[in-house]
């Protein structure tokens, strides 16, 4: 709600359910102090402690939690200004925390003198982001850093991907060999968990099985029946666990145990996602496995592992949660993580299942915000269906529009659901294939305000583009200081940066696979071999450090003008440039002498706007935008 004023809405991030403005525009600017109106929380202390003066603000908790938080927990809150300060009244510790997160960010970015009043309180419970710290490993203190992003988003989920064909990130002390060289110990993922606590976020670990598993059986051969070396590629690899040993089941049990003590949270992902069917297909073991037991095919044979799993965890007092590839007619109890698209949700609701939808928030794809931003977790499927297609008509993604084509084939066991499906909420999604501990930041922060966002508020908000700057402008982000910073580090001028600035990567897996293996799979043979990047290559090239989205390009037409626009690129000698930029470059100038003609058509820069290499050129996108 408005007072008087014609104010409709605050600058922050998520936004509010309900605000009341103050047409004073007073602000409390005394020395902060805590009147504790019920029970003292320490963790909510603590937070108080790090906001500017905000006078004296009265602290009234319903619940006071010193355990980690759980799905269950009520994080609705009050802020009021009071002549002295504020009234903080909540429904628990981490409502409490969510309202002293807007708090700081009323004064931070100057909104605290428009207030009287804030009601908040989320849609979702389930409000998350996957870090793969598998592919590319990720330390203690970068993912300290992520969650300290995740609380000022009101994000309440951070989910590890500890293990995949690359790496075993977990240490598991009763399996020797199991972990990688590079791994995050237990006494670490104790403190992270404990961290995440103290911020309002839960940890959920996730170990990938029964796929995804050739660094374990590197390293603990006893797991399958086959053996394997040690790979650095990316992309679904043949190895399975041995579902016909009871030694399999014996040693996750180990593993699953220790990993009960170090994660608190009721609920552990399992994984189960691309399970190559050869191993199985092949073997005769298995093959009278299936027979003995009734499992008439290789995905009868991967619910069998899953309800052996998820039996595990229920004697640990845990729930799986798992990617959609679970789904079977006969499959156990479990949430259902959605990622190939729309219509797996609602498989899984037909079937009595609670979801957590990712479908539409894949950070690694390079989507702009918007593309997030437009997507609502429990809409219907023929709403989202329609979205789907709309995006890939959009002119941002003609140049994979092919490759996205391919996807459509996940329709395919589309059912028609009428019903309100059970969304827990949802998870951004960063898979580290490109992203490693120095790119991970602007990856991350650049997109993931429009998902929390959708996560938290009812509704969505023009003005979430400015919203998102802003915020990304304060601590813990400085997300346009950082990129120059970085594109500084690799020599280029003040001028060259400013250009790099105005480039985006090419978007879904255009990077990831390549021309070849990308032109490979749409013609449903894709050939791993042919892909430009693995494990151990560099990530430090400029299309490493530019956000997916230019927010610098938004600009362009607005607070900078296309002549200062042209002048800058005429300056640019393209030979002067790494070698893998001087295309997109020279495609910058050529987009400038058309502007500066006065003569370009929409026809024209549409033929610009196409990838150059690795880059897009994303102020001709703008330059379309402006024009209609």
């Amino acid at each position: 709600m408005a007072g008087s004023g014609e104010q409709v809405r605050v600058n922050v991030l998520p936004m509010p359910a309900s605000v009341a403005f103050d047409d004073s525009g007073s602000t409390p600017t005394k020395e902060t102090e805590i009147d504790w109106r019920g029970e003292r929380c320490p963790r909510v202390a603590d937070r108080i402690e790090l906001l500017p003066q905000v006078g004296l603000i009265e602290v009234d908790i319903r619940s006071v939690e010193d355990a980690p938080p759980s799905l269950e927990v009520e994080e609705s809150y009050t802020l009021e200004k009071t002549s002295t300060g504020w009234s903080l009244i909540a429904a628990s510790t981490f409502g409490a925390l969510a309202a002293i997160t807007t708090l700081g960010q009323l004064y931070r970015l100057g909104e605290a003198g428009n207030v009287q009043s804030i009601e908040d309180q989320p849609r979702y419970p389930w409000r998350g982001v996957l870090i793969d710290v598998a592919r590319h490993f990720i330390s203690l203190n970068m993912l300290q850093h992520v969650i300290d992003g995740l609380a000022e988003m009101k994000m309440n989920v951070l989910h590890l991907h500890l293990t995949d064909d690359q790496a075993v990130r977990f240490e598991c002390r009763g399996i020797p060999g199991l972990a990688s060289q590079q791994h995050l110990t237990q006494k670490e993922l104790k403190h992270l968990v404990t961290y995440a606590a103290d911020r309002g976020i839960r940890v959920i670990p996730e170990i990938d099985v029964p796929g995804h598993v050739t660094a374990w059986l590197v390293g603990v051969p006893e797991f399958g029946f086959q053996q394997v070396e040690a790979t650095d590629r990316f992309g679904v690899h043949k190895a399975c666990l041995d579902p016909t040993s009871e030694r399999t089941y014996e040693l996750l049990q180990i593993l699953f145990s220790e990993l009960a003590e170090v994660f608190p949270d009721e609920y552990v992902h399992i994984g189960g996602d691309e399970v190559h069917p050869a191993w199985w297909s092949e073997d005769p073991a298995v093959a009278e496995f299936m027979q003995v037991n009734g499992l008439e095919d290789v995905r009868a044979v991967q619910n069998h592992f899953t309800q052996r799993v998820v039996g595990i965890l229920a004697n640990l007092g845990k729930r799986a949660i798992g990617w959609d590839e679970v789904l079977h007619p006969d499959m156990p109890n479990l949430v259902v993580q959605n990622w190939r698209g729309a219509t797996t949700r609602d498989r899984a609701a037909a079937q009595g299942l609670s979801s957590v939808v990712s479908a539409p928030y894949y950070l690694d794809l390079f989507y702009p915000l918007d593309m997030h931003y437009a997507h609502d977790p429990s809409s219907s499927q023929e709403d989202w269906l329609e979205l789907e297609d709309e995006q890939q008509a959009d002119i941002r993604l003609a140049h994979v529009a092919e490759g996205i084509e391919w996807t459509k084939q996940w329709r395919n066991e589309a059912v028609d659901y009428s019903d309100q499906a059970d969304v827990l909420g949802g998870e951004a999604c960063l898979w580290s294939e490109l992203v490693d501990e120095h790119t991970l930041p602007t990856r991350l922060w650049s997109r993931l305000p429009a998902v929390a966002e959708r996560l938290w508020s009812e509704k969505p908000e023009a003005d979430v583009y400015e919203r998102t700057e802003a915020l990304l402008s304060q601590e813990p982000f400085n997300l346009m200081d950082r990129q120059q910073h970085d594109l500084a580090a690799l020599g280029l001028s003040e001028k060259q940066i400013q250009v790099a600035m105005w480039l985006e990567p090419v978007k879904w897996y255009g990077r990831l696979l390549g021309q070849t293996a990308l032109e490979a799979r749409i013609a449903g043979s894709e050939m791993p071999q042919a892909r430009p990047y693995q494990v151990d290559t560099p990530l430090n090239r400029v299309v490493d450090y530019v956000a997916p989205e230019s927010l610098s390009a938004r600009k362009l037409g607005l607070e900078i003008s296309w002549d200062t626009f042209v002048s800058i690129i005429e300056e640019q000698n393209a030979r002067l440039w790494p070698e893998d930029v001087r295309a997109a470059v020279e495609g910058l100038q050529t987009f400038a002498a058309a502007i500066k003609r006065g003569n370009l058509t929409s026809a024209q820069a549409l033929e610009l706007y196409v990838p150059y290499g690795e880059y897009m050129l994303a102020p001709v996108y703008i330059w379309l935008v402006r024009q209609r």
